[in-house]
């Protein structure tokens, strides 16, 4: 059984349903999207639609498909941090690969530092966790958060503690650049709301791995890089992601083996201490770490408990074995190895005109996928369409309001996975628009650049 929402499950989905085994899927699913409907159908599985994912409709749903259902897998982290695992355990006995309510670490960014701190302070920023319990009115505040900056400078980035999709966020340089500014429009309205962070503002470049725990090892799967900006050149405000990009082995174009290495021992770490034994299965499921390379080595910028989007959809597509076996001895805490194919990949999101504030475009929001499909017929399976933000009605599609489609481009560069997946973005008809510049070779050698700039300084 799959919970899903976006594209990101929609790769999930079309990964367990190529396995040899005879694999029927039952997938829980935010609006009627029409590639999980399909594949729902051709394989002889079930799909409803689920509200808000809730919780309780998603146990409901599991109920029905009790004894034809040997697994669960999550796609986004909403229901997980509402206990989802928990609650279809409790009363289905179905196994989900997703930590348990108490293991899903975005529900705290405090908690998460902390984890941090007890694993390997070194991949920590320099940071303070406020508490508003701890000051008497704004003024104290503001004093306490002044005497931080005037300790490591303005330039912070400041979170709220609870997971918040992203807002209420702010970083330096990007939403303010003064400590006035700082305090009355992100510091002082979080704290009303709770605990927050202020954290020293890295300058690098950023990657994730995404880690596979069955809670006894931990595998890491290739790196890859994100562009969460709106638009081009890094600009506009912070989005889910508009495309990201891997290329051909483990590494980046801008990283060394000394910073995969890094990563893989800060993951490592914090794995262990998270899993607190030498087995524990509540932790099973996906480790996310965002990181970020700069002067003083790899940095964790956060973690989350789930697959990333895109970044998944540019990993699972080239997992040579099965992905349904792998599933298997993930629940069994059996897992040995993943491989993956040599290649690059590239995703491309198609968005709405709205999406990241470019445009309050309120018309017909019919997409037309066909020519995008026919190039299937070039590129095979080089090509990946992954409808995300959609629903079919009478037929036809729509777009919603938020990332639309997936186009994953595969090749033997990323020159090559790059092309592919353009030649299909630019052939999705209807009110849409993507980022041009994933994983365009003049970014790509901005980022190395800066490293190398970032190196000797």
């Amino acid at each position: 059984m799959g919970i899903s929402y976006g594209s990101r499950f929609a790769c999930i989905a079309e990964c367990l349903a190529a396995s040899e085994q005879r694999v029927r899927l039952f997938i829980a699913d935010k609006q009627r999207n029409p590639f999980n409907l399909r594949l729902c159908e051709q394989t002889g599985g079930a799909h409803a639609v689920i509200p808000g994912l809730r919780v309780d409709g998603i146990v409901e749903f599991a109920k029905k498909h009790q004894a034809e259902i040997d697994f669960g897998i999550l796609g986004p982290e909403g229901p997980g941090i509402e206990g989802v695992r928990d609650a279809l355990e409790r009363e289905t006995g179905i196994r989900m690969i997703c930590p348990t309510q108490a293991y899903f670490i975005e529900r705290s960014k405090v908690e998460q530092r902390k984890l941090i701190e007890r694993a390997v302070p070194k991949a920590n920023p320099r940071f303070r966790i406020f508490d508003p319990a701890d000051f008497g009115s704004e003024e104290e505040a503001k004093k306490a958060f002044y005497g931080w900056l005037d300790e490591i400078g303005e330039e912070v980035a400041i979170k709220p503690d609870a997971p918040a999709t992203g807002k209420g966020v702010g970083v330096w340089g990007d939403h303010f650049s003064s400590r006035e500014e700082a305090f009355t429009q992100f510091f002082w309205p979080n704290l009303q709301k709770g605990r927050v962070i202020v954290e020293e503002k890295i300058e690098g470049e950023e990657f994730s791995l995404q880690f596979v725990s069955d809670g006894r090892r931990l595998l890491p799967t290739p790196a890859v890089r994100d562009y969460k900006r709106a638009f081009d050149w890094d600009l506009g405000p912070n989005t889910g992601g508009m495309g990201s990009y891997k290329d051909r082995g483990n590494l980046l174009p801008f990283m060394s083996q000394r910073d995969w290495e890094e990563a893989l021992e800060i993951g490592e770490r914090i794995h262990e201490v998270l899993k607190g034994r030498e087995y524990n299965p509540e932790v099973r499921g996906v480790l996310y770490m965002a990181y970020i390379i700069g002067k003083e080595g790899v940095k964790v910028l956060e973690i989350n408990s789930r697959w990333g989007d895109p970044e998944v959809m540019n990993v699972l597509p080239l997992l040579k074995q099965d992905l349904v076996e792998i599933c298997f001895q993930w629940l069994e805490g059996g897992l040995k190895r993943l491989d993956f194919q040599e290649l690059a990949s590239v995703v491309v999101y198609a968005t709405p005109l709205s999406y990241g504030g470019y445009s309050t475009y309120t018309g017909p929001a019919e997409v037309r996928m066909e020519e995008a499909e026919r190039l299937k017929q070039e590129f095979g399976d080089r090509l990946r369409l992954y409808p995300g933000s959609m629903e079919v009605r009478d037929g036809k599609y729509y777009a919603l309001g938020s990332r639309t489609v997936a186009c994953v481009g595969i090749g033997e560069d990323l020159t090559q996975a790059r092309k592919i997946a353009y030649s299909a973005v630019r052939k999705i008809d209807g009110p849409l628009r993507h980022r041009e510049d994933i994983a365009l070779p003049e970014y790509i050698q901005r980022s190395i650049l800066k490293l190398q700039r970032l190196r000797v300084s």
